[in-house]
């Protein structure tokens, strides 16, 4: 079980883990050996997940999803298999938890009355230096 958050982990068995090529330098070792991981999570398909929860994975990691349903993080920072691994999972539950915390909503604040003193002083300001530009004909004067 991966703990993802109180009251919520995901079986072992809901992930899938892919290796390729990484890419990048590396010499001979990036030529031949696999240590980019894939891990693979069916977001559509998990037993463990709510409903709720599942609509919230779909819309805040919509760039990650594909249109299966699926949650792809790939990991090839490290040299090992074993260590690009160990970075998937972490970063796939790092996005799961911040993705299934609720936003607080926003309180809407009003305008503070020194700006808006600021703002009207600004125009008073602006509205003198066009009057001032102003041509005056002979009987104005």
């Amino acid at each position: 079980m991966i703990p993802i958050m109180d009251g919520l982990g995901i079986p072992v068995e809901e992930i899938a883990f892919t290796a390729s090529r990484s890419r990048g330098p590396g010499g001979q070792n990036v030529n031949k050996v696999e240590t980019r991981v894939t891990l693979h999570f069916d977001v559509l398909g998990s037993p463990s997940l709510t409903a709720d929860q599942k609509e919230r994975l779909l819309t805040r990691l919509k760039t990650r999803i594909n249109k299966d349903g699926v949650l792809r993080v790939s990991s090839q920072q490290a040299r090992t298999q074993a260590a690009n691994r160990e970075a998937a999972l972490a970063r796939f539950v790092e996005l799961v938890r911040h993705a299934l915390t609720p936003r607080r909503p926003r309180k809407r604040t009003g305008i503070p009355a020194a700006s808006r003193e600021r703002r009207l002083e600004a125009k008073k300001r602006r509205g003198r230096l066009k009057a001032g530009r102003a041509e005056r004909g002979p009987d104005e004067e």
